[in-house]
């Protein structure tokens, strides 16, 4: 217990906040005691008003802490049902009514209800019903304690039809998702939600009772009110679709390993438990066919060609695919676990009828919450270390219903949605290996792929690290969706030879015939090569050093003017205070001699900064003045080393990647950042 010392001859002007901090001060027990010995100049009404709240706060206290002990010695031995249910509404009458302002007057009925229901297992289901309505009042504002859980989530397994469920249930439910902030700390506030939303799933309605909850949960408009409801349905999702396979993961020990899985090993086990779903291990037929594919994709394919029309440094052998060592006992990788290898093919799980209907509700969700546009970028960061365990990524179900939850990612423009399909950091496989050809939960030929490699080219702006990326994993499967006539893969092989990302003579042969398989490709290689041979022109005429656009100049006006003259020589190029925009860079990319470039007060963003990095990497003179780039786009900058001025005047330049950027350039010898938080 506290209480305010104050100094003597305190001021008279002064008694009131005095008087009011040495009240809040005290203790309701003390309340008499120390009231008394207040005595402040010419604050008399004041110290008894005080005295007399506090006598009577206290009074209340002592009168209620009587009646709660009274309440729990009666309802400690029932004797009629009746009687009991008497008391507790008694009890929950008088919480309701009581004067004092505490968490503890309505918490304390309610684990007063829970001991008593946890002591008596045998009652009916209409007592287990009286008293669910009669404690109604109190979960309105209040959370129900762990063992109060357990007996909620127990009727609802048992009664899930009850009207209980909806009408009482449905509220403290929502009250939990609005409102908790740590499932971790409270995992019985999970259980019950997860078991309310099984039941609703049970009603005639079936899923259309679950949808009709979750669009209450967002609420009528386009943005959800509630920041916390997200994280905690997605919670309760993942928590749900875990127990699905929860008995095959604590049952690992009787079922082959992931290194055996990836060996394909199937030596049978001592011990053959029941359990709700099996590993099935299909004939290793398959094997043979599986190298014969292998030994294709290694094969190199002579074209014969009249002419090349891209220039690169031919190499004489191709880049080593890495490979891991036969003897290494680590921990398989979690994705390789589950590829196809040549010595196992694919791997089934079956679920129990209860596990199956669980993992349709919860995926089900999954995919409502994927249609709200104002949750989907959460969704995707939620979802994108991918937290399901490797038997629901092996489960051909669940990964087929999943896909539509994917596909509305790679179908989002904005770009926080979309980058999550790829892996939270490198060396980790994301989304878009899963569900990329080859991957464990692709079954569509590369349908998805494709969307999914069309979004992430257009937010990268076609760099080069993504492209090498490309060709050194999934150039077979490119190949293969260009020579079907899929647009956005004849592009992807038109970037990578217009790029130089290819090497292996063999390889651009094979790429070039497959683009010429095609009318799509064909048309597409041929405005490459001629875009190859302007090049070559341009550079063979030459044209001038400098060039300066007027003011208000566009995209195309930039477009037009390049495409109109030589400029194989062009060294300093001035487009400030024009409209150009990111669009223009793959522009800017093909003058090879530029050293200087100004770009002040233009429309000029992270986009196209990132895609200068990659080509212009001999630039020296960098004006970003009054453009929106930001750090996403600035950090890109540290690849050109050769930069020695850089103007970053008026921009979103932090601090940390100023520094980041003056410790990987080193030749940069002016720097203007002023107006910025670097500053």
């Amino acid at each position: 217990m506290r209480l305010a010392a104050r100094p003597t001859g305190y001021m008279e002007n002064s008694v009131s906040y005095s008087a009011i901090e040495d009240v809040q001060l005290l203790s309701w027990e003390n309340a008499p005691k120390y009231c008394l010995q207040l005595t402040i100049p010419g604050g008399t009404v004041l110290l008894q008003a005080a005295n007399s709240y506090l006598r009577d706060q206290w009074f209340h206290s002592l009168q209620w802490k009587k009646k709660i002990y009274k309440y729990k010695k009666v309802l400690s031995n029932p004797s009629r049902w009746e009687v009991v249910l008497k008391e507790i509404r008694t009890l929950v009458d008088m919480a309701l009514t009581s004067p004092l302002q505490d968490d503890s007057i309505n918490q304390a009925p309610l684990e007063i209800v829970s001991k008593l229901l946890s002591e008596n297992t045998n009652l009916t289901t209409q007592e287990h019903e009286n008293i669910i309505v009669a404690i109604a009042p109190l979960l309105e504002n209040n959370h129900p304690p762990p063992d109060l859980c357990e007996f909620f989530c127990k009727h609802c397994r048992e009664r899930p039809r009850s009207m209980v469920v909806i009408e009482v249930f449905t509220p403290v439910v929502q009250r939990i998702l609005k409102h908790n902030m740590d499932f971790g700390k409270c995992p019985r506030l999970r259980l019950f939600t997860q078991e309310y939303i099984l039941a609703l799933n049970e009603l005639n309605a079936g899923m259309e009772v679950v949808k009709k909850f979750i669009q209450s949960m967002h609420g009528p408009t386009g943005h959800c009110p509630h920041p916390r409801v997200l994280p905690n349905l997605v919670a309760v999702c993942l928590a749900a679709i875990y127990s699905c396979y929860e008995e095959f993961i604590n049952s690992r020990d009787n079922s082959p390993s992931l290194k055996e899985i990836r060996n394909g090993c199937q030596q049978p086990c001592d011990r053959k438990p029941t359990l709700p779903l099996r590993l099935l291990h299909p004939s290793p037929d398959l094997v043979s066919q599986e190298a014969t594919l292998s030994e294709a994709r290694l094969k190199s394919v002579v074209v014969a060609s009249s002419e090349i029309h891209v220039e690169v440094e031919h190499s004489s052998t191709a880049k080593p695919a890495l490979t891991a060592s036969a003897g290494n006992d680590s921990e398989p990788n979690l994705i390789d676990c589950l590829m196809v290898s040549p010595a196992c093919s694919t791997v089934s799980i079956e679920l129990g009828p209860q596990a199956d209907r669980t993992l349709g509700c919860y995926v089900e969700i999954l995919k409502l919450l994927s249609d709200y546009d104002d949750w989907r970028p959460s969704l995707a960061s939620l979802l994108q270390p991918i937290p399901f365990p490797k038997e629901a990524l092996a489960h051909e179900k669940f990964t087929k219903e999943l896909k539509y939850v994917i596909q509305r990612f790679a179908e989002d423009p904005r770009q926080e949605v979309h980058s999550c399909l790829l892996s939270v950091r490198a060396g980790k496989d994301g989304w878009f290996q899963l569900y990329s050809p080859g991957g464990v939960a692709c079954d569509d030929d590369g349908e998805l792929f494709a969307s999914m490699v069309h979004i992430l080219m257009g937010s990268c702006y076609k760099t080069k690290k993504f492209l090498l990326s490309l060709a050194e994993n999934k150039l077979g499967p490119c190949m293969l969706l260009a020579l079907r006539g899929n647009q956005t893969m004849v592009e992807i092989l038109c970037l990578m030879l217009e790029y130089n990302i290819i090497d292996n003579n063999d390889t651009q042969l094979q790429i070039i015939s497959t683009l010429e398989s095609t009318g799509v490709g064909k048309r597409m290689y041929e405005q490459l090569c001629d875009r190859q041979r302007e090049l070559k022109e341009l550079q063979r005429k030459g044209g001038p050093t400098r060039l300066t656009l007027p003011s208000k100049s566009t995209d195309a006006d930039l477009a037009r003017l390049l495409s109109s003259g030589s400029f194989g020589n062009l060294e300093n190029l001035s487009l400030a205070f024009t409209n150009v925009t990111s669009a223009c860079a793959e522009h800017l990319i093909k003058l090879p001699s530029l050293k200087q470039l100004n770009l002040w007060s233009t429309q000029f963003g992270d986009a196209g900064l990132r895609l200068l990095s990659e080509h212009l990497t001999m630039l020296q003179v960098l004006n970003l003045c009054e453009t929106p780039v930001t750090d996403a786009g600035l950090l890109a900058l540290s690849s050109m080393k050769s930069l020695c001025s850089l103007n970053m005047n008026s921009t979103k330049l932090s601090a940390d990647t100023y520094e980041d950027l003056k410790a990987k350039l080193p030749n940069l010898k002016e720097v203007d950042v002023r107006y910025t938080e670097a500053w």
